[in-house]
């Protein structure tokens, strides 16, 4: 008996594995030109480079990104020329890198950022507005930083829409907080795990905290690491303390204001005085002069009614006479 023959098998694997394929093309992200190596760009223009061991920062971005994750890497530098054509960019988190300089120039374009995330790297410093282009930034996360002990007064004086800044567990001890004040939409500030001074010259921050506790986070864990006195004494208990102990004495400026403003007082008196005096002489001198200088009219006015009342007075006399006789 003759068997009919069989149907290949292989036929039928080519289809399974057609489907296969094409199902894991239709539900991967859609991949844009251009699309850096190692990272995937899809179409809601994010681009995801997280955790592919990048030492540096990647090439032939998209122009259009508007989210750049690239997190979990060692970069060790964000070029400003390349960073900067991405004027689109809205979201940008290089979170756990090897990132030691940030400067003004490298945010230079980024005018729609409104979430920028910088934590775990190894920054030391924040320059004189280095987030100034960022006219658009909304939070800003520096934690994790452990060489970054400097600040500079004016880094955040141009981020007049920040509403979240954390620079919590770096290694700050003070931070002058006169532009922060002065940031309308400022809601919550993170500062815990640093090792603050509670000395004189950080009052105001103490202060602040003590004032508005409720926008700080993790208040309970932003403590004190020096004066020994003062150690792991929370900021905001030391506030109103610091702000008695600090202005129990005189300094050597205030003495010296006050010395100023005395010889300002001394001065204007002086002046004042010499003013007067010379006013009032020149008065005097003026009725002076004005007294001996009479009209020529009035002169002879008064001689010609002088004469008048000689005449009278004669008259006078002989009427005096005449009766008499």
């Amino acid at each position: 008996m003759r068997l009919a023959p069989q149907t290949s098998a292989h036929p039928l694997r080519l289809i399974v594995l057609l489907l296969v394929l094409f199902a894991g093309v239709t539900t991967s992200p859609v991949l844009s030109t251009g699309c850096p190596d190692r990272c995937v760009c899809d179409d809601q223009l994010v681009v995801q480079c997280a955790g592919q061991h990048l030492t540096t920062f990647p090439v032939n971005l998209p122009l259009a990104t508007r989210q750049l994750i690239i997190s979990n890497n060692r970069i060790v530098e964000l070029p400003p020329l390349a960073l900067n054509y991405l004027s689109d960019l809205v979201y940008l988190d290089c979170s756990n890198n090897s990132l030691t300089d940030i400067s003004e120039s490298t945010f230079g374009n980024l005018r729609k950022l409104a979430y920028l995330d910088l934590s775990f790297n190894t920054l030391s410093r924040v320059e004189d507005r280095t987030f100034g282009p960022l006219a658009s930034l909304v939070m800003l996360r520096m934690t994790d930083n452990p060489g970054l002990s400097h600040v500079h007064p004016d880094a955040f004086v141009e981020n007049a829409a920040l509403q979240v800044l954390d620079v919590s567990r770096n290694n700050l001890t003070s931070l002058n907080i006169t532009s922060l004040l002065a940031l309308p939409a400022l809601r919550s500030v993170g500062l815990s795990g640093n090792p603050w001074s509670c000395e004189c010259d950080n009052e105001d921050l103490c202060l602040w905290v003590y004032l508005e506790g409720f926008k700080f986070q993790d208040e309970g864990q932003t403590v004190c690491g020096s004066p020994a006195d003062l150690q792991d004494r929370r900021l905001g208990e030391v506030g109103i303390q610091l702000r008695t102990l600090c202005h129990q004495t005189l300094g050597s400026w205030d003495y010296l204001f006050f010395i100023l403003i005395g010889f300002a007082i001394f001065a204007a008196g002086t002046v004042s005085a010499w003013v007067m005096g010379v006013i009032m002489v020149l008065y005097e001198r003026y009725i002076k002069k004005k007294d001996e200088q009479v009209d020529p009219d009035e002169e002879e006015e008064m001689l010609e009614m002088g004469i008048s009342g000689n005449r009278s007075d004669q008259d006078s006399e002989n009427l005096n006479d005449t009766h008499t006789m």
